[in-house]
């Protein structure tokens, strides 16, 4: 079954918290010092909040609950002759995932991915054996300032 995802970068957490608890009528599953997320079922969404993603809609994306699902997703978004970044296994938000990448046409960025399991980390690997690329960043901002530069914004975050 398939959710959707949304992170919104926000620059106060509590009060964004405070806000969207509101708004759903439920507080967040998860809920770190930088970061915060619901798994609504009405609406069925994942909808995170980050003090590290730039302010505003961050990207979107498509969670699905199987490996099967996220290869169909794939290979509809590949013959549709869409440019596809296939990122594999990656830490990202608290959780480890399988993911892909993909622009709309419009430039923004969508992930296709399926959670394995939840992780203490915001991005990068316990044994911190993440390269700079593969932590927070999507593939639109690899290269951008702020991404993968260690600073206040992106702490651990980097590797």
């Amino acid at each position: 079954m398939k959710r959707m995802h949304i992170h919104v970068g926000v620059e106060k957490l509590d009060h964004s918290i405070k806000f969207y608890s509101a708004l759903f009528g439920a507080d967040p599953v998860k809920t770190k010092a930088d970061y915060a997320k619901w798994m609504l079922d009405d609406p069925r969404i994942n909808f995170a909040i980050s003090t590290r993603a730039k302010l505003g809609v961050d990207h979107l994306g498509v969670q699905v609950d199987q490996e099967q699902e996220l290869q169909e997703l794939r290979q509809r978004l590949e013959q549709a002759d869409m440019s596809l970044f296939d990122e594999g296994e990656a830490v990202c938000c608290y959780a480890r995932s399988e993911k892909s990448w993909v622009s709309d046409p419009s430039g923004i960025a969508w992930e296709a991915y399926t959670t394995m399991e939840d992780v203490q980390l915001f991005a990068g690997d316990s044994d911190h054996s993440a390269t700079e690329q593969e932590a927070c960043c999507t593939p639109e901002t690899m290269g951008q300032p702020d991404c993968c530069v260690p600073s206040e914004k992106t702490a651990g975050c980097c590797g």
